[in-house]
């Protein structure tokens, strides 16, 4: 994985995780200048995240993280 995929993904652990913030591709494109939204949280549930995604009423996804991962640990991976 490259140093920006990583960098991206950190910057989404620390904005989402625990934060009950959430975010759409457009946002993420338009706040971080992340163009794959997908797959960065696709690699966060890899790292064991509780990545959660939900519809908007326009049909775009919303994707938001639990505080706790997958084994119900709220130690941050960024830190």
């Amino acid at each position: 994985m490259s140093e920006k995929l990583i960098s991206q993904n950190v910057l989404l652990h620390d904005y989402l995780r625990g934060h009950r913030n959430s975010l759409t591709v457009e946002e993420a494109r338009d706040r971080f200048g992340i163009q794959n939204l997908r797959a960065r949280m696709s690699e966060l549930r890899d790292m064991g995240l509780i990545v959660h995604t939900e519809k908007t009423k326009t049909g775009a996804n919303r994707y938001s993280i639990s505080s706790r991962d997958a084994w119900g640990s709220r130690a941050s991976y960024t830190k």
